[in-house]
């Protein structure tokens, strides 16, 4: 479903990703593990047109939607319909605080025109079932917890139907205790076969609900496999060194 090949992104004489290729069949959970500053958040914008590759291609569905040596060439209409393969939750939620948690979730859908008005509130609150929080349909961003707000960023993300959904370090904004209903959402979809790409530090959680695990690390793959290949059998003396940091 998702095809990335030689992704090469600097930003100045610093480049943040070197080179990087990988695959994802429909409905897989791809996590990416790593240190902070070895690109996982950068590999994301890349893949949501937030940024833009110096050259590398992006295939979904077997069809080119991004080659860096044509970036100069995409009209601004074109990359908002390709940002559309891809739903983002951002690791600070992002939500809009002037908008209730029922209009933070159809103002996309509305202002695109993706079905009519009835159709779009009919999703939204069935998205805001989905995620646990039908009291709170009429309430502000300030009037929820903040794992009730990355609800809600996962509820807005997917009311426009993306085909891949992206995370990018959900619960390091939450308290530990938060961490868990949000963790529980994301497990679900997996669980629906929504093809997922998570960028996270929940190395328990990326265990249980991955299919494939990659590891960045200063710009590239240093490792991937299956989570047991991964986690349990690790190959390189650096991932063996930065599971061990999460695990003392």
């Amino acid at each position: 479903m998702l095809e990335v090949k030689n992704l090469v992104k600097s930003f100045g004489k610093t480049e943040v990703l070197k080179g990087i290729s990988f695959s994802i069949k429909k409905g897989d959970v791809l996590s990416i593990i790593g240190s902070s500053g070895g690109g996982k958040t950068t590999l994301l914008r890349c893949l949501n047109f937030l940024e833009f590759a110096e050259s590398g291609t992006i295939a979904v569905n077997g069809n080119v939607i991004y080659d860096g040596k044509e970036k100069d060439k995409m009209s601004d209409q074109y990359i908002r319909e390709m940002r559309l393969h891809f739903g983002l939750v951002f690791q600070s939620f992002n939500l809009f605080p002037q908008y209730t948690v029922l209009k933070n979730i159809t103002l996309a859908p509305t202002l695109l025109k993706t079905d009519t008005p009835e159709n779009i509130e009919k999703k939204a609150l069935e998205l805001i079932e989905k995620v646990g929080l039908s009291s709170k349909i009429n309430n502000y961003p300030c009037e929820l917890s903040g794992g009730q707000q990355q609800r809600v960023a996962i509820a807005r993300a997917l009311a426009l139907n993306p085909e891949i959904l992206c995370f990018d370090e959900p619960t390091s904004a939450l308290d530990p205790e938060l961490t868990g209903e949000v963790l529980k959402v994301i497990k679900q979809l997996a669980d629906q076969d929504m093809t997922l790409v998570i960028v996270t530090h929940e190395m328990s959680f990326a265990k249980e609900v991955s299919d494939y695990i990659i590891f960045m690390d200063n710009g590239v793959i240093a490792e991937q496999g299956t989570p047991q290949e991964v986690f349990e059998h690790p190959k390189s003396e650096r991932l063996h060194a930065f599971l061990q940091n999460y695990q003392s």
